[in-house]
């Protein structure tokens, strides 16, 4: 056992209103796949329901980066300031039955500089949404050139090992 401290912050939650409730827990928990864990009614249109996504990172992206990443991943097409990424074992399957429930494919798979396979889709809720399967492990992709903390670059040391 160990003391490690406690993080400050244990959960995020992207909070989504969605106009078609029904169409959106469909979509994100039945064709996506994402559990629901819990979900409330008040009685009338007062509803949630809260999906678990597994582990959760908050990507915060420079607006050049966000530039590369339409350029790379959709042609171009700007994403909103806002835009979800889900990790998924297959991005080609998951690209064609998040289709077939209605998601509106804005750039197709495509392999990245970073070594995934990235989709862009318009989805239910008014979302954009990135699928992506990881074909790199996190060691492989840390040995690329580029990949680094900025403390790392800043001081001219190579990315960690492990």
């Amino acid at each position: 056992m160990t003391d490690a401290p406690r993080p400050m912050v244990s959960q995020l939650r992207v909070v989504v209103e969605a106009a078609d409730f029904d169409e959106a827990v469909a979509f994100y928990r039945d064709v996506l796949g994402l559990p629901e864990t819990v979900a409330y009614a008040e009685g009338g249109d007062d509803r949630v329901s809260i999906l678990e996504v597994g582990r959760a990172t908050l990507e915060i992206a420079s607006p050049g980066h966000r530039r590369e990443i339409d350029r790379i991943e959709a042609g171009g097409r700007e994403s909103p300031r806002i835009r979800l990424a889900f990790e998924v074992a297959d991005a080609t399957g998951t690209t064609r039955r998040l289709e077939a429930a209605g998601a509106t494919v804005v750039a197709e798979p495509v392999e990245t500089p970073w070594r995934s396979l990235n989709s862009r889709l318009d989805a239910p809720a008014d979302l954009t949404i990135t699928v992506f399967e990881e074909l790199a492990d996190s060691h492989e992709r840390a040995a690329e050139a580029g990949f680094a903390t900025d403390s790392e670059r800043s001081r001219g040391a190579a990315p960690p090992s492990d």
